[in-house]
């Protein structure tokens, strides 16, 4: 295992499924492409679960974020509308990506269409204990902008 690289097991689900892969070396999202047999296309204001024909197994204490593609989000006013999405490393189905379309276009998404990235972060979980009080903090319960602008 090279330094700073996680071991992930990828199952191809789809023949057109392609592998995730980073656009340079010190790229934190791997792009995660569509695996379709006909295109999807999303109106406005619709959106739609795009599959990538890929399975996966990611280390315990991991999770994969899914993330928008900037470009995507700039250029048409595509995103993932659950971002980021999880995937958990017990996960075993097939990986999907579900885009929302906020432009004022419909827009079309091919086989092979570069369609969200793949950040693989280190996750724990957390032992919740109940208690009457908190410890006091500057902010308080301040939120939603409380700190200012």
């Amino acid at each position: 295992m090279a330094q700073g690289r996680v071991p992930v097991t990828v199952k191809r689900l789809r023949q057109t499924a392609v592998l995730p892969t980073y656009g340079s070396s010190d790229s934190a999202g791997a792009d995660l492409t569509a695996a379709l047999d006909e295109p999807i296309v999303i109106e406005s204001g619709q959106w739609a679960l795009v599959p990538t024909g890929l399975a996966m197994q990611l280390p315990r204490g991991y999770e994969g974020q899914v993330r928008p593609r900037s470009g995507l989000a700039l250029r048409h006013g595509i995103t993932v509308l659950n971002a980021p999405g999880t995937i958990d490393s017990d996960y075993r189905g097939e990986v999907a990506v579900i885009l929302i379309n906020h432009g004022s276009e419909p827009y079309v998404i091919n086989d092979g269409d570069r369609i969200a990235q793949l950040v693989i972060a280190c996750c724990e979980q957390a032992d919740f204990t109940l208690s009457p009080v908190l410890e006091e903090s500057g902010r308080g319960g301040g939120g939603f902008g409380s700190t200012g602008v």
